[in-house]
């Protein structure tokens, strides 16, 4: 690439995993056939990436490999973009959290940083580790167009990194399942120039 191009980074949440609505956060769940059909819809016919980069989860990294072998582009896994690690409420339903302990849900979702999930992954560190793989990966490959397959945590986390937001806003960040997002950098400047939209 020319001295001086964008470089363009395409993020694109996994698809429903198997086991119905449950906090996933480190739990290694495949894709349902409804996830796989979701990812492929969101992908179509796109082809303007030059690297795949991929949460080391099947979730994740199942179609990322898929997609590279069909597009013969190559994949690579980055051990920091897992999702958030949920603790003791990976795997639990939500309404059954909301049941047990409606506070330290609300608590939660309104200040992660303050309210972590307990036994869960410390949300400094998680934001640290998250922004810490995007600047290597955009400085390692700048110029290029590049797509991170990854979570809707990670997701929110980069989307709220670029436009700098504060931790405690950062479920105010929608992301469905197979949704698409876009981060152009230029010039030392990370701007989003879409969210949810279509590649």
């Amino acid at each position: 690439m020319a001295d001086g191009a964008p470089t363009t980074i395409d993020l694109l949440r996994h698809g429903e995993p198997v086991g119905g609505v449950l906090i996933r956060g480190w739990r290694d769940d495949p894709l349902s056939d409804t996830g796989w059909r979701q990812m492929r819809a969101a992908v179509g016919d796109a082809s303007p990436w030059q690297r795949i980069v991929t949460s080391p989860l099947r979730r994740c990294a199942a179609f990322a490999d898929e997609l590279g072998a069909r597009l013969g582009v190559p994949v690579s896994r980055e051990e920091r973009l897992r999702e958030l690690g949920f603790g003791d409420w990976e795997g639990v339903d939500p309404a059954r959290l909301y049941r047990e302990d409606p506070a330290a849900v609300d608590a939660f979702w309104s200040d992660p940083t303050a309210h972590p999930p307990p036994g869960g992954e410390p949300f400094d560190r998680f934001r640290h580790r998250v922004t810490g793989a995007l600047a290597e990966i955009s400085d390692s490959h700048r110029g290029e167009h590049l797509l991170l397959v990854i979570h809707g945590g990670v997701i929110r986390m980069l989307v709220a990194h670029v436009l700098g937001m504060p931790n405690s806003n950062l479920f105010r960040i929608e992301v469905p399942y197979a949704a698409a997002s876009r981060i152009q950098l230029e010039g030392g400047i990370a701007r989003l120039s879409f969210h949810c939209g279509c590649f």
